[in-house]
Order: structure tokens, then sequence, then C-alpha cells
């Protein structure tokens, strides 16, 4: 498939899931629980980053065991964990911000990629390469809201997944952009809840993300 294909899949997955969870985990157990919260609450779509050891066989039996699940590898930094990813069975690629020769990489991988920016130029730059569905990353930090208003008139054609910052009290507003295909959050995973194994209360919650996405787009 060309990156253009790759792109238009990508742009339906992220579409089509609204909120995208972005988790990180401590163990595969971990993950397994983590994800039946999410499936529970309505969402089956999730960002796993590989910012732990275990990340690549958790998602890898996240894979195996829940076919259901669609799974992107999250901060991916390099080829090497672009290669590890999809040995796992990764359905797509994140990464938190993409210097040429990672753009370069991704161009040639062979399942979709939202690659991430934070500026007009690393935009540009992921759009030269055919890159037109990119994660804006930390949205809140880098302007929120104002940036993607900011974004949308020179760049029209790009469509951004705003994560980093992002919480329950603001997700429709970053909904209501335009420009917005998906966003990204954490906030029905708080750390707290994940340590108590209160995993109903993380499905409670991920149902009412659910309900804030489907209310944000008319549905």
């Amino acid at each position: 498939m060309s990156i253009a294909q790759h792109q238009d899949t990508a742009e339906r997955l992220l579409t089509d899931a609204g909120l995208l969870p972005v988790i990180t985990v401590d163990s595969v157990d971990q993950a397994r629980r983590i994800a039946g919260a999410l499936l529970e609450g309505g969402l089956r779509t999730l960002e796993l980053t590989l910012r732990t050891p275990c990340a690549l066989d958790a998602l890898a039996a996240l894979k195996r065991e829940l076919p259901d699940i669609v799974v992107g590898a999250g901060t991916v930094l390099d080829a090497a964990q672009i290669r590890q990813s999809i040995d796992a069975g990764a359905d797509f690629l994140v990464t938190p911000g993409t210097p040429p020769a990672l753009a370069d990489a991704l161009a040639q991988a062979p399942i979709p990629v939202v690659p991430g920016g934070a500026t007009p130029a690393e935009f540009i730059g992921l759009m030269a390469r055919g890159f037109r569905v990119c994660k804006l990353f930390p949205a809140s930090a880098v302007g929120g809201l104002a940036m993607l208003k900011g974004l949308a008139g020179p760049l029209p054609d790009l469509r951004l997944c705003p994560t980093g910052g992002i919480a329950e009290a603001t997700a429709a507003d970053y909904l209501a952009q335009p420009n917005v295909v998906c966003i990204g959050g954490s906030w029905m995973l708080p750390k707290a809840w994940l340590e108590a194994g209160d995993w109903a209360r993380v499905s409670a919650s991920t149902a009412q993300a659910v309900a804030i996405v489907r209310a944000a787009r008319g549905g």
C-alpha cells in the first residue's frame, strides 16, 4: 500500500475511535486489565507507549488475546522500534515528535502511521513526505485550541490528533475543531485507580468519555 492509502486508513481509524487512550503499563497483566476495562467502557482503540520494558510483550499479548482491540505502538523513537512494534503486531505507529530521519523511516512502514509534531515547520515537513494525519504533542503546552485554530488556516488539509494535557472538561472543545479527527487522553486511567485495581471505575469513566465524544459529534 502507498503512504496515501495508509494515511486514509489512519484517518478512518482515528475518526472511528474519537478518543485514543494513551497508556503506559508496568506489566503484561496490567495491560490486559486496562484493555479489558477500556473495552467494557466502549473504547476498542488505544495507544500503548513503548516507555516501559514490558511494552512490546504487552502489545503482543493484547493482539493475541483480544482480537477486537486495535493497538497503536506509541512513543516510537527510531527505526528499531518501528520494526519491533510491527513484529509485535501493532496496528499503527505513533510518535511524540518526528525528526527527518525518523520521518523517512516511517514513510516506508507497512502499516499506518500517526507522526507527531509541535510546530508548523514539523507539520510542513511531514506533509511533504505524504503525511496528512498527525499527532499534535504536547497539545496544551504548545497552545492547545489556539494552536489548532492557527494551523487550520495555512494547513487546511492537515488532520490532527491533539494529545497531552487534554482533560474530560476540555475534550468536547478539542473535538469541536474541524481539523481534529481524534483526541488523545488518559484522564480515565488515573494512577490511583490503576494501583487500586479499580477497573469498574475505569470502565465507568471510559463510558462517560465515549458519551462526550458522541455528543460532540452529534451522534
